[in-house]
């Protein structure tokens, strides 16, 4: 992709919220009735959800094949849910998607005696998962406590569940809640780190509307940090969404060097380095995570970065981008596959022109991002 020099303006609407979209879908499917989820969207990784959830409804015996595609939200909520309904499932990916991890799990599995086997790109499960005590590493990924938490009221038992290590990411668990109370079912929280979850419950059939995704609309307000007058529409002013602290962010990037904790905004790692670099630099803490991402996203961001002149310092769970002039890149950039990569290394290009590799990645979170940018103004090709 090609993108022109240029300042975007206009009034564009914010993509759905993938996050919200997933926890709809399950909810919706295991209510086995009625449901209206409006403004789904057509994301890749909401797509995946749905043909999982597809596959799972129209089961027969034998091994089920459930492909997640890239999806770590797909696999990490719907491995649990899967075997709380029982069987036998081999779960597809990407080789890149099983490299990110889903050890949490196969902890438990050990415990419950349920088989499984692992290679490139697959995981089979065998067994039923059964109702009891759950202790999970939340240090790693807050997906396999919302799957847990998504799963357990259905098993025939009450369940408690544990989270252990810092909990980040903590606003994605409080979303799973939101959608759980949206849909009749009953968590108990006894304190920040533990659930009472009372097992035989039932999904009941509602209709929703997914709200927008402040996760992606952060790369559309980044423009205004660049010039731009954007204005983003379709967000709820009182979401539960963490990443919504962007606004906040912004406004303290743009006014000077700021030192930044991402461990609970963790996707805003790529866009808040990139406008960091274009603005007056900054250190990010927290920022761990990003290397199990579709990308690592400290190692492989930072190499594009590098190509606009940009200079950082790396350590432990830290990133400091300095203030220093950029310039034009030299050569493409590129993507690495990673959607959030490619929109935030494109926003910088709207100050500069160049060319991006690998662009079709946002089709996985927000397939009309550069149309977006063509509204605001900014020429594509």
């Amino acid at each position: 992709m090609t993108i022109e020099k240029g300042t975007a303006a206009g009034r564009v609407e914010a993509p759905p919220s993938k996050s919200y979209a997933h926890r709809l879908l399950i909810a919706a499917a295991l209510s086995g009735g009625k449901c209206t989820i409006s403004n789904g969207g057509c994301s890749q990784d909401v797509r995946a959800t749905r043909e999982v959830l597809h596959r799972l409804c129209e089961r027969t015996s034998g091994v089920i094949v459930l492909p997640c595609g890239e999806s770590g939200s797909t696999l990490r909520m719907l491995i649990p849910v899967a075997l709380a309904i029982g069987g036998r499932f081999r779960f597809e990916g990407t080789e890149r998607l099983f490299q990110r991890g889903i050890g949490v799990y196969e902890k438990i599995f050990d415990e419950q005696g349920i088989a499984y086997r692992k290679g490139d790109g697959f995981m089979e499960v065998e067994g039923q998962l059964r109702g009891g005590h759950f202790q999970v590493d939340a240090s790693v990924s807050s997906q396999f406590a919302s799957g847990l938490l998504l799963a357990l009221p259905l098993l025939d038992t009450d369940s408690t569940l544990h989270l252990t290590g810092t909990v980040e990411s903590r606003p994605y668990i409080d979303m799973t809640l939101d959608v759980l109370r949206r849909f009749g079912i009953v968590v108990n929280v006894l304190d920040v780190k533990s659930f009472h979850i009372p097992g035989r419950q039932h999904y009941v059939p509602t209709c929703c509307t997914v709200e927008g995704d402040y996760s992606n609309a952060a790369f559309l307000s980044a423009l205004n940090l660049l010039g731009g007058c954007v204005e983003v529409t379709g967000l709820n002013p009182g979401s539960l969404q963490g990443d919504r602290v962007y606004q906040s962010y912004f406004e303290q990037l743009s006014k000077g060097f700021v030192h930044i904790d991402i461990a609970n905004c963790i996707d805003l790692g790529p866009v808040l380095f990139t406008m960091a670099a274009a603005l007056h630099g900054a250190e990010f803490t927290g920022t761990r995570r990003l290397a199990i991402k579709e990308s690592d996203r400290i190692e492989d961001l930072l190499k594009e970065l590098s190509k606009f002149g940009a200079t950082f310092a790396v350590s432990d769970n830290r990133v400091r981008i300095d203030a220093q002039p950029l310039h034009k890149p030299s050569e493409p950039l590129n993507g690495h596959n990673d959607h959030r990569i490619v929109m935030a290394l494109s926003v910088l290009l709207t100050r500069f022109g160049g060319e991006i590799e690998g662009a079709e990645a946002v089709s996985k979170s927000f397939p009309s991002f550069f149309d977006c940018l063509e509204q605001l103004g900014i020429k594509t090709n």
